[in-house]
C-alpha cells in the first residue's frame, strides 16, 4: 500500500518525475502526468508553476497575498487544497 502524501504549509511542492505543466491557445493550462490530466484555470496555472520545490506553500501565501492583496490565510487554505488533491492522484510530490 502507498503512503499518502500530507500536504502542509512547510512543504515544498514539486512535479513529480513525468508530469509537466504545458500551455497551448486551444486548452490552455494543462497538467499532464501518465494517463492522467488535469485542466488549470489561470490561478491554479500560477500556483503550479511555484511548485519547483524551492519555496513552501507559506512563502507562496505570503507572496500571493501581497501581490492580490488578498487574506493570507484564505489564500494559504486554498493552496494547500488545490495541492492535495493533486498530491492525492499523485500528480504532485514534496521536496524532503
Amino acid at each position: 500500500m502507498t503512503e499518502t502524501l500530507t500536504i502542509t504549509a512547510e512543504s515544498k511542492p514539486v512535479l513529480p518525475r513525468g508530469v509537466r505543466l504545458t500551455e497551448n491557445a486551444a486548452q490552455g493550462s494543462v497538467l499532464v502526468a501518465p494517463e492522467r490530466v488535469f485542466k488549470a484555470d489561470g490561478i491554479a496555472a500560477i500556483i503550479l508553476k511555484r511548485c519547483d520545490g524551492s519555496i513552501s506553500i507559506a512563502e507562496m501565501a505570503d507572496e500571493f497575498a501581497t501581490a492580490y492583496k488578498a487574506p493570507r490565510e484564505r489564500i494559504l487554505s486554498d493552496i494547500v487544497k488545490l495541492l492535495q488533491m493533486l498530491a492525492d492522484k499523485r500528480m504532485l510530490d514534496v521536496v524532503p
